[in-house]
């Protein structure tokens, strides 16, 4: 399984979306055909490329270097590649482990893409993707490390939302990759033990609930919530620990946040430290969910400054009011963004400082054009998709801008997703700037 996207296109390990109409592929059906193949390099999404009879095969459960016995889960003879996995390990990779949990394998679970590798490995696997993407997608050849985020043990138990699957009898699970199949389980290893305790977890007698919502707060709170429902989802309380200070938030049970306990504080971090804001600079915050990003920048900025966070989800836009709303000047927007940054262009010209954080699709020419036009001195771009990120580097460059730094986080253990903060300056360099408060 894919792990579903939520709102802003992050991953909720768990459940899928319904998907539309499919055109049926041509010729005949290769599904459960073996052969062997000798596994080349990984590629973006969590498998690793292979090639048979002239034909790339995309192969799960497999690492680079690897000689593997594979069986095709989807293609036919006329389709450019093949997926498969990897069902038989004839030549092992020196990275290779025994996956700690039990249905990580072939036709199991698919919520994690590198159970059969620690994390340290995995993190490199990542960067590889990263820096072959920036290559391919922008023309930039660029350093790029994953580092690891404080808060998982090895990779495991370190996720704070968890979304169940509920099959036909009312039992939780997950599901297989690119399947609506329930796999019913007791466990998932990546998730926390206050998420894994919560009884939702193998629960069963769940009839007439499709999924259930599982969220474990900073604060301590945690609370299942069954969908569909009548009730409005759960309010719920996350806190941001940073220098000397804490960040208060409130937001739906159900609404985004960032699932690895480290990765808000490690974000924010990542942000402030790129964008270096100034007492009384103006900022724009695009993608703003509940006001991350936004709280701490208006802190700094002061009251002489001006923080303006545009949120598309209705019900975030308003939590990002709730929680901006001890600060008089900064102001919570419920609007699309492509469509504000072209009908209010005035705030985004006067920006000093602007920070994207858009869903997996990326930002997009569109919000790009409209953004760079005002020239702010600096942007900062937090990427859940490398690719697309890549694409909007490469808009960005056309558009008098270039890559300042760019630092990589693995938010995601054992999975293939990697989060990205890129800051982009103008080609011309950025200018000059007093040494930071480090307070």
């Amino acid at each position: 399984m894919t792990p579903p996207r939520s709102r802003r296109g992050r991953p909720q390990h768990g459940r899928r979306g319904r998907r539309g109409p499919t055109r049926q592929p041509q010729g005949t059906s290769l599904v459960g055909q073996r052969f062997v193949v000798e596994v080349e390099d990984v590629a973006h999404g969590g498998h690793c490329v292979a090639r048979h009879d002239g034909r790339v095969v995309f192969v799960r459960h497999t690492l680079p270097g690897e000689q593997v016995v594979v069986e095709v889960t989807s293609g036919t003879d006329r389709t450019s590649f093949l997926r498969a996995d990897a069902v038989e390990v004839l030549r092992a990779a020196p990275q290779r482990r025994e996956a700690p949990c039990p249905v990580a394998g072939p036709g199991g679970c698919g919520g994690c893409d590198w159970q059969h590798t620690d994390a340290a490995f995995g993190r490199e696997l990542k960067a590889r993707v990263v820096r072959e993407q920036l290559r391919r997608l922008a023309g930039l050849d660029l350093p790029v490390t994953v580092e690891q985020v404080p808060g998982d043990e090895e990779g495991l138990r370190w996720r704070t939302r968890l979304e169940l699957a509920v099959d036909d009898a009312g039992r939780a699970g997950l599901h297989p990759h690119r399947s609506h199949e329930v796999i019913p389980v007791e466990d998932c290893l990546i998730a926390t033990p206050a998420v894994v305790g919560s009884g939702a977890v193998g629960s069963e007698g769940n009839h007439g609930v499709r999924a259930l919502d599982v969220a474990a707060t900073s604060t301590g709170d945690v609370v299942v919530t069954p969908r569909p429902s009548r009730d409005p989802a759960p309010v719920v309380h996350e806190q941001v620990a940073l220098r000397g200070h804490t960040l208060d938030f409130v937001l739906d049970a159900t609404g985004f946040w960032q699932v690895h306990p480290g990765a808000a504080r490690t974000l924010v971090t990542a942000v402030l430290d790129g964008l270096r804001p100034r007492q009384g600079e103006l900022v724009t915050d695009l993608y703003a969910g509940v006001g991350l990003f936004a709280a701490e920048l208006a802190r700094r900025v002061g009251p002489t400054g001006q923080v303006v966070a545009v949120e598309g989800d209705r019900r975030a836009a308003e939590h990002a009011g709730d929680n901006l709303a001890g600060v008089p000047w900064a102001e919570a927007v419920h609007a699309d963004v492509t469509r504000w940054v072209t009908e209010e262009p005035e705030p985004l010209a006067q920006s000093d400082l602007v920070v994207l954080d858009p869903p997996r699709t990326g930002a997009g020419k569109d919000v790009l054009t409209a953004l760079l036009a005002g020239r702010p001195r600096a942007v900062a771009y937090v990427a859940c998709d490398p690719a697309a990120l890549a694409r909007d580097l490469a808009t960005a460059k056309t558009l008098g801008y270039q890559v300042d730094s760019l630092q990589a986080y693995d938010l995601f253990p054992m999975t293939h997703h990697v989060e990205c903060v890129a800051v982009l300056t103008p080609t011309e360099g950025p200018p000059e700037l007093e040494p930071l408060d480090p307070s």
